[in-house]
């Protein structure tokens, strides 16, 4: 029997046949997650658990063949394990206006550090309608801030030729500024030449793919080679924070 997307959206028990195809994610995890969009409650979460343990399994499967990939192009994660990089599909409401229980993506972060310690990472985000790759230093505490704005006054060309690399401008649009500050930060000036990054608040890269490209058995080279483009201005981030 086959069941269309709405059957999910009414509560009713499904099974779908996860494929075992390697370096790709299934049409079935997709449709998971608009349905979960749709249905933000334990009841229906609790309903269907059978399809979520199976996306859940299928990217975490992805998850570590990229990490095993991505481990000969960055040595600094040779002790990285793929549970240290998956993150839990429970939210956090404690602190929240949004009561809604969990989130709607499937996301990964690949960090020296693990997801409980700060540094720089790459990071991989499956949501419908909002796919993307990336990486670098999201949202950091004010003494690892404090760090980065150093190594960028003091390093600007360095920084300067990392993002403006073919590679790295190829894939990315630049840096990220979604928070900034609207003035210059304490101990510099206004005419700063760095100035434009010193105000930022995040030093992150994102990227747009596309449904095809997680449906596709080339998803884990895709991934790699948006990951060595953004390595660069991994390294840079870890170097300041280090």
């Amino acid at each position: 029997m086959k069941y269309m997307l709405h059957d999910l959206c009414i509560g009713i028990p499904l099974q779908f046949s996860y494929m075992n195809i390697e370096k790709m994610i299934s049409n079935a995890t997709i449709k998971f997650l608009k349905a979960l969009k749709k249905n933000n409650n334990k009841e229906w979460f609790d309903t269907n658990r059978t399809l979520y343990d199976a996306a859940k399994k299928e990217f975490f499967d992805q998850v570590a063949d990229i990490l095993d990939r991505l481990k000969s192009i960055d040595p600094t994660l040779i002790n990285l394990e793929p549970k240290n990089c998956v993150f839990r599909i429970n939210r956090d409401v404690r602190f929240s206006s949004n009561k809604e229980p969990y989130k709607t993506n499937l996301g990964a972060s690949f960090s020296k550090g693990g997801k409980k310690i700060e540094t720089a990472g790459y990071y991989f985000h499956i949501e419908p309608g909002n796919h993307f790759l990336g990486g670098g230093c999201w949202m950091p505490s004010a003494e690892v801030l404090k760090k980065i704005r150093m190594e960028i006054d003091y390093n600007l060309d360095e920084f300067n030729h990392i993002i403006g690399n073919k590679s790295f401008k190829k894939i990315y649009p630049g840096l990220s500024d979604e928070a900034k500050l609207s003035r210059p930060p304490r101990d510099y000036d206004e005419n700063n030449p760095a100035i434009a990054f010193l105000k930022l608040k995040s030093f992150t890269a994102l990227a747009s793919i596309s449904d095809e490209d997680l449906l596709s058995k080339n998803l884990t080279s895709k991934v790699i080679k948006h990951f060595e483009a953004i390595k660069p201005l991994i390294d840079f981030l870890n170097k300041a924070i280090d």
